[in-house]
């Protein structure tokens, strides 16, 4: 009889997004219309209506029609469909996994190739998955052989008492992390991590006023360019990103690559001397 009763005090669990909702808050993030999502999704304006209200049950292939024309990622896709009391369409497996392990060889070689210069392997967190001894070089090198205290690369670049004093042009390339940060959180309105992590990099000290609010007008810089110095010495690096493309895993549709190449003959040089002198760290991963 106890048991019973603590099961009739238990409250109910709480009920998933509504579909309707989820399709409002991505229509408003694309900044589509109901006629301009119904037009090109190649549906009546009446059903979109009534499926946004309640209304009207979708079918799995009308939100897959629909999450194809607001361009969702995969998680956000699964999000949908349980929503509307259909089973997640895509996996998400971790890259230890036997179904990814060619891509994570694949990756591995990736980073190998980017010898003698830093590469790492991000999730939509930021997380560093996996990287490059020569990532580790330069940061252990920037950082005079003190370990990071985050495997967050927001972490490390807004912290104090991380790599965010070795960055000698830190507002700009913060900046540019706290552009990508709103980016992120206005185009997945329910991606929580994403506004998480903007609120706390947003928190830390020293973070200007203005980053609070999203610069719409903000044109992205055509090339970041990241300084990181150590005394007389300076390293300058660009960076290129790779994605999986047609990715149908949640895992791999979220990771992106980072290679970092230098700018100048000098950088070059000294992540040569780096390879020479520093005995190679151990390699992190998954």
């Amino acid at each position: 009889m106890d048991s019973l009763a603590a099961t009739a005090r238990k409250p109910p669990a709480p009920a998933p997004a509504h579909v309707g909702v989820l399709l409002r808050e991505w229509r408003a993030a694309r900044r589509l219309s109901q006629l301009d999502l119904a037009l090109a999704a190649e549906v009546s304006t009446r059903h979109l209506s009534c499926i946004e209200t309640g209304k009207a049950q979708p079918s799995r292939e009308m939100l897959e029609r629909l999450a194809d024309t607001l361009d969702m990622p995969l998680r956000e896709r699964n999000a949908l469909l349980v929503a509307a009391g259909y089973a997640a369409r895509y996996p998400e497996s971790t890259l230890g996994t036997p179904e990814l392990e060619r891509v994570r060889r694949a990756i591995e070689f990736m980073l190998q190739q980017q010898e003698p210069f830093p590469a790492f392997v991000l999730n939509r967190r930021w997380d560093v998955l996996m990287a490059n001894r020569a990532a580790l070089r330069v940061n252990r090198f920037v950082m005079r052989d003190r370990a990071s205290a985050h495997g967050n690369m927001i972490r490390q670049i807004f912290d104090p008492a991380d790599l965010r004093p070795a960055v000698a042009n830190w507002e700009e390339v913060a900046g540019d992390l706290i552009r990508h940060l709103h980016d992120a959180v206005a185009a997945a309105p329910s991606d929580h991590v994403a506004r998480a992590l903007l609120d706390e990099a947003l928190a830390y000290p020293g973070v200007p006023s203005r980053w609070h609010m999203r610069e719409l007008d903000a044109a992205p810089l055509p090339l970041l360019t990241t300084v990181l110095r150590r005394d007389e010495h300076e390293l300058r690096f660009f960076s290129t990103i790779t994605t999986f493309a047609t990715s149908r895993d949640v895992t791999l549709d979220e990771l992106h690559i980072e290679c970092c190449f230098p700018v100048d003959e000098a950088t070059a040089e000294l992540c040569r001397e780096l390879a020479k002198q520093m005995p190679d760290p151990p390699l992190n991963g998954p």
